[in-house]
């Protein structure tokens, strides 16, 4: 039986890896939720910043809801934290303009690096 599980896990390693995914890799759903929805209360969260969207500002509160109804919009194509960002918070999918969150100070950085600096650093 345990020679039946290594085979299956091998098994399950070999299509992985030809689909470029490593075990440790293989998207947990719920734990994949659980990281966007972190992504999206860190903008909510974000004091004295404006997030810029087609060059018009919108308060945190707002941002956040914005993402959560493109990611709700496009979950059958989310399956990771990073997805999220590539595919809902990187870019208007109109425009193909860069969001922006801009902060007090007046510094901008471009959303989607941001948000997978935030990943890193978790």
């Amino acid at each position: 039986m345990m020679k039946r599980i290594s085979l299956l896990r091998s098994l399950v390693a070999l299509v992985l890896s030809i689909a470029g995914v490593s075990l440790s890799q293989a998207a947990d759903p719920g734990r994949e939720e659980a990281r966007i929805e972190g992504l999206i209360a860190h903008v909510k969260n974000l004091q004295d910043a404006a997030f810029v969207r087609n060059g018009k500002e919108y308060d945190a509160a707002t941002a956040a809801k914005f993402l959560r109804g493109k990611w709700n919009a496009n979950r059958d194509d989310i399956h990771t934290a990073e997805d999220f960002i590539a595919k809902a918070a990187t870019k208007s999918s109109t425009t193909g303009k860069a969001y922006m969150i801009r902060f007090k100070d007046g510094k901008e950085v471009a959303c989607g690096p941001y948000l997978a600096g935030r990943l890193k650093k978790k």
